[in-house]
């Protein structure tokens, strides 16, 4: 008998992937591996207190997001504008990142850089609600973690090209040409216009390949009532799939921790191992491939054994790889060869969990309300998002006084793990909820 296979590579899917393709410009370029490593080199000051500062301004952040997304989500769906609100919010990513290149290397320009940086990730959290709500209008129950799993392993993708570029064309350029100047930090602050365009560019096709979902016009609601209204959704929740709820938690805490990974590995590459800028470049275009060999495969397994199942591996693996990090500059004879090991193992394991993570709440989401739960999926995580950059922050702080200079930032390491381990916690007593696809 003949069984046909349901498509993946569909004209939507590869639209709405080339969003990921092109956020990977903001994530890898400007949020990890250059922009912040810039702003917390010494240029700006002394690089802990810098570190220190990019964390705390990141956590106001979260709180911001958290305050704001799910109620951006739910006005998304009722206004059946899902598809504008991206359009919206992918612009104003675009504008607050190509205003970077006006961080001049100065101490007195670090505040400004990192208002905007994280103005930008506030912006990317609200396009990212609406982005992530169309994942199960272009999917099917069955596959629906492979096709989060392609969309993340296409953003590593686009990493990897977007750094290469960045690499040869603005930090060793390979060719002789005026954006590549030193003088003023010129060709840094260049990358961040290529990072705005590159993303820009990118995330034109959803907006034409993927329609407006048709909804029946309801009557119009002021922002306290749909405050009220998402409290009432909560409390229906917590009466009929309160184990939703409790998978929004865990995940809001470890998803913390998988996204600092990412936000301060560059940083710690720099400040504690000692890399170079091209070095870090060359690092991250390495852990992206791993990466994003990772989501492939995590999703492949997430259609078949269920995602909670592919996260709690994922974080395990994170954890181990994450402690050997740590203790790679005092048991290695070459610690650059322990961040070489450990820091690509780090990166196998985010991929899949990030995934599987998101897939794990697109099955959940009713029909119609998939920009609310996807709210609500930011809104937890933000509500928290202060947690990790915290951790981050406070064990610098607290190691400080007893390690040399410039030594105490290895301990934020400590900081991430902690946040990582309580997410698993948290996740493992959560059964499997009703939903409308395969879940585990």
């Amino acid at each position: 008998m003949n069984i046909t296979q349901p498509r993946i590579f569909t004209r939507q899917v590869m639209a709405w992937a080339a969003w990921d393709w092109g956020s990977a410009a903001i994530n890898a370029v400007m949020t990890t591996f250059v922009f912040t490593v810039y702003l917390t080199s010494s240029a700006f000051g002394d690089t802990d207190e810098n570190s220190a500062a990019l964390g705390a301004g990141l956590a106001i952040a979260g709180l911001a997001i958290a305050l704001l997304a799910p109620v951006t989500g739910r006005r998304s769906d009722a206004g059946g504008r899902r598809r504008f609100w991206l359009g919206v919010n992918s612009v104003l990513v675009a504008l607050t990142t190509a205003a970077c290149f006006f961080v001049f290397p100065d101490p007195s320009f670090l505040m400004f850089g990192i208002v905007l940086i994280a103005l930008s990730s506030v912006f990317a959290e609200f396009a990212t609600v609406n982005y992530y709500a169309m994942l199960p209008q272009i999917s099917t129950p069955a596959t629906i973690g492979r096709v989060s799993g392609f969309g993340w392993s296409m953003g590593y993708l686009g990493g990897i090209v977007a750094l290469a570029i960045v690499l040869f064309g603005f930090v060793q350029p390979v060719v002789d040409w005026p954006g590549a100047a030193e003088d003023n930090a010129l060709n840094l602050r260049l990358v961040a216009v290529f990072s705005a365009a590159w993303f820009f560019f990118f995330a034109l096709p959803v907006l034409f390949a993927v329609p407006e979902k048709s909804r029946e016009p309801g009557p119009k609601v002021s922002v306290l009532q749909s405050y009220v209204q998402l409290g009432r959704h909560i409390a229906t929740l917590w009466r009929t799939a309160r184990h939703t709820l409790f998978f929004l938690a865990a995940s809001a805490v470890f998803r913390d921790g998988l996204a600092a990974v990412f936000t301060f590995g560059g940083v710690v590459a720099a400040g504690t191992f000692g890399f170079s800028t091209s070095e870090v470049i060359i690092f991250a275009i390495a852990g992206n491939v791993v990466a994003a060999l990772g989501s492939l495969i995590g999703g492949f397994l997430d259609d078949r054994v269920g995602p909670k199942a592919v996260i709690v591996a994922a974080l395990i693996g994170l954890l181990i790889a994450g402690l050997g990090l740590f203790l790679a500059p005092v048991v290695m004879a070459s610690p650059t060869t322990g961040f070489w090991i450990f820091g690509l193992s780090l990166c196998l394991f985010v991929g899949p969990a990030q995934s599987s993570s998101r897939a794990y709440i697109a099955r959940l989401a009713e029909d119609g309300r998939e920009g609310e739960i996807f709210g609500l999926y930011a809104t937890t995580g933000r509500a928290v998002s202060f947690l990790a950059p915290t951790a981050f922050t406070l064990a610098i702080a607290l190691a400080a006084p007893y390690v040399a200079d410039g030594g105490a930032q290895r301990f934020g390491i400590l900081g991430i793990l902690a946040v990582l381990l309580v997410g698993l916690l948290l996740l493992l007593p959560v059964r499997k909820p009703v939903s409308r696809g395969t879940t585990g």
